[in-house]
């Protein structure tokens, strides 16, 4: 529950710092997101086998502000809730992933019509039903925008988020016995979008 506070406290930052950007920034938005997100799959524990990771519905929020004409500041939070079977008993457990990242999106305009491309780095929050971790987690994404009116566009995107875990498998892990791991030091979750954006 340490874990789960950190990032509450860490969210609730970054979204207070968000609504003070209108005092030195230039126009800002707000996106809500929803798509279908593919995940990697783990490694049983014990036995080496694949366990295959559900891929499922995330819902997301982004705030951002205008920094340049071609160029914004955003706050990306997103969350998906995957499933797993454990190799240990059969059971399908839950494995709830937080991400929140800090991100530069560039913007190629042409008219109405806007390509979007984003970087940025935050942290992963993993919560199973036996454990939770946050992890360093980096992000990228392609999109693009069709402008409806001056304040209100239609968001697409295709976004990959990498998350250290550097093999650490506590968050599957019950006093000595694993039901799972994660295959590799690196997790990648992959999400395609759509959302509207709303400009004030």
């Amino acid at each position: 529950m340490k874990l789960a506070k950190r990032l509450i406290i860490s969210i609730t930052s970054c979204l207070a710092f968000s609504l003070s950007l209108p005092l030195w920034a230039g126009d800002y938005e707000i996106t809500p997101m929803v798509g279908q997100m593919f995940s990697s799959d783990l490694t049983g524990a014990d036995s080496g086998d694949d366990i295959p990771v559900t891929d499922d519905l995330h819902i997301g929020l982004a705030i951002a502000w205008q920094d340049t004409p071609n160029g914004q500041g955003q706050i990306l939070i997103n969350t998906v809730s995957h499933d797993y079977r454990s190799d240990l008993d059969n059971e399908t457990y839950s494995l709830d992933i937080y991400y929140a990242h800090f991100s530069g999106v560039a913007q190629f305009r042409q008219q109405n019509y806007v390509t979007t491309v984003s970087l940025g780095a935050g942290g992963a929050y993993f919560d199973t039903d036996v454990g939770e971790e946050l992890y360093p987690s980096l992000t990228a994404a392609i999109g693009t925008r069709y402008e409806l009116s001056e304040n209100v566009a239609l968001v697409t995107e295709l976004r990959a988020y990498a998350t250290l875990t550097d093999d650490d498998d506590n968050v599957f892990c019950y006093q000595d016995t694993c039901g799972a791991a994660f295959d590799g030091a690196v997790w990648m979750d992959t999400a395609i979008s759509v959302g509207v954006a709303y400009k004030f």
